[in-house]
């Protein structure tokens, strides 16, 4: 866990350098980037992270061969026939965790938050609802993460105004950038216990090409995300 900072920042600066690359392939190839879409439509972006967790599982205690993390990702839902997760750890039958990592660029951010938002929620209630009728093999209740990174950027920094032509929004939205938003959404999912844990990170897309971040809340840090992950993974060795 000493080095748990560092490990983090190379997963930001492999984020960075991996999304800069594929925005590079593209518009040598004259495909046109103006909505940035290039540059998150390759998964590569998230494997840093996805790595890191991992390590962090195999640290507790848990086999390697219980965990998935390029293939074999669906979990049956109540909802919908399947939902895939970007990391599962399952043994002897019974699902141990599954986490889902995501994260946000800009220059729009506003469609994004609120897709984001809905996907999240809906994938942990069908998560939840099937766990309760008996989809993963056995009571043993999972741990389930959620962690995002943000730009860290002029337009999720600015205020945001909100519409209320019929009832008062939450006071905590009122003002809020899409920085405070995530964040605000990220505590919510814990508080709510839709997600076991949650972390949420923010990094600038120059300086994060050298593994430079920012963890806006204590409360949502990296390290509290790892010390619960790696508590429940320990259980199960």
């Amino acid at each position: 866990m000493d080095e748990l900072e560092e490990k983090v920042a190379e997963a930001i600066a492999h984020y960075w350098n991996t999304r800069k690359a594929q925005k590079d392939k593209q518009k040598r190839r004259g495909i046109s980037d103006a909505s940035l879409r290039s540059a998150v439509t390759g998964g590569a972006q998230m494997d840093g992270f996805i790595n890191l967790f991992k390590g962090l599982i195999v640290d507790a205690g848990l086999d390697d061969q219980f965990i998935f993390y390029r293939k074999a990702l669906e979990l049956p839902g109540f909802f919908r026939p399947t939902k895939e997760w970007d990391l599962l750890v399952i043994k002897n039958g019974h699902l141990i965790i599954a986490i889902e990592a995501k994260s946000q660029v800009g220059p729009s951010f506003g469609n994004n938050f609120n897709n984001r938002a809905e996907e999240a929620i809906g994938s942990a209630l069908d998560l939840w609802t099937a766990f309760r009728e008996g989809a993963f093999n056995g009571g043993v209740q999972p741990f389930l993460g959620y962690f995002f990174m943000l730009e860290d950027c002029q337009a999720s920094n600015r205020p945001v105004r909100v519409k209320e032509p019929h009832f008062k929004v939450f006071p905590e939205f009122i003002g809020a950038s899409y920085m405070k938003r995530y964040e605000l959404f990220c505590r919510k999912l814990v508080l709510e216990r839709h997600y076991t844990s949650a972390s949420f990170l923010t990094s600038k897309s120059d300086s994060g090409l050298d593994g430079i971040f920012n963890e806006p809340a204590t409360d949502l840090s990296f390290l509290s995300f790892a010390k619960r992950l790696m508590s429940h993974a320990g259980t199960f060795s």
